[in-house]
């Protein structure tokens, strides 16, 4: 059964692409008692701007390793965002894992460096994430528990809440929040689909993508549809 009741968040694991407004969060979060958890580069932005951060490997007691391509994918992540509240705790205990309740991840921009003319096959597979996605999906799965935020325009919405709720969020922001995180991973890996999709294993151009992937957007509700007893609604391409 799903959980309905507004949930506290203690701590936070921050790992973005995008660090628009990112320090200003991180300050904010902690500054209302919330611990956090970074990777890389938005460690390093953190802790550079005095942020109270601790190190994800420092917290596995596992270094990245393959030039950043492993950094997240351990159980003491996994296990803290996608555990159960009141059914995993014994568990979670038994192997050391802390609970994660909010998750802020935005992915490497892979729409924006396939649009570059000079880039190539390798350079887009590297641009391919795969811990982002892997937290997100976990976060959103696990709505119940745990926020996940995908978005910087979604900052200011969460710390109100939190000011307005003894730091808690309710069931219905973590909801949506979930929903537009699935949004993302699935725009984004039809990107990556439609890119590799239209090439070939040479690195040319295919004459004609295998599938194409489009994402449409509700820009607002129609008076009516067809006929006047009939809902309908406006969708514009993303």
């Amino acid at each position: 059964m799903a959980n309905q009741a507004s949930t506290s968040v203690r701590r936070a694991l921050i790992s973005v692409s995008d660090k628009s407004g990112i320090v200003e969060f991180g300050r904010a979060l902690t500054s209302r008692g919330i611990e956090l958890l970074s990777t890389g580069g938005t460690f390093r932005l953190l802790k550079d701007n005095n942020v109270p951060v601790t190190e994800v490997s420092d917290y596995t007691g596992f270094p990245e390793m393959m030039d950043g391509r492993v950094k997240t994918l351990h159980p003491k992540i996994h296990g803290g965002i996608l555990g159960r509240r009141g059914t995993d705790d014994a568990v979670m205990g038994e192997h050391g894992i802390n609970p994660i309740d909010m998750v802020v991840v935005n992915l490497y921009p892979f729409e924006s460096t396939v649009a570059n003319p000079d880039c190539d096959l390798a350079s887009a597979i590297e641009n391919i994430d795969i811990g982002g996605p892997t937290m997100v999906r976990a976060a959103a799965k696990n709505h119940n528990d745990v926020a996940v935020l995908v978005n910087a325009s979604d900052y200011s919405r969460v710390l109100k809440e939190l000011d307005d709720n003894d730091g808690e969020l309710s069931h219905n922001t973590r909801f949506d929040l979930a929903v537009k995180a699935f949004e993302h991973t699935a725009g984004y890996d039809g990107a990556i689909a439609n890119y590799l999709g239209g090439r070939t294993a040479d690195n040319n151009n295919a004459d004609f993508p295998r599938t194409f992937n489009s994402q449409y957007v509700k820009v607002q509700d129609m008076r009516y549809g067809e006929n006047p007893h009939q809902r309908a609604a406006f969708y514009a391409e993303r």
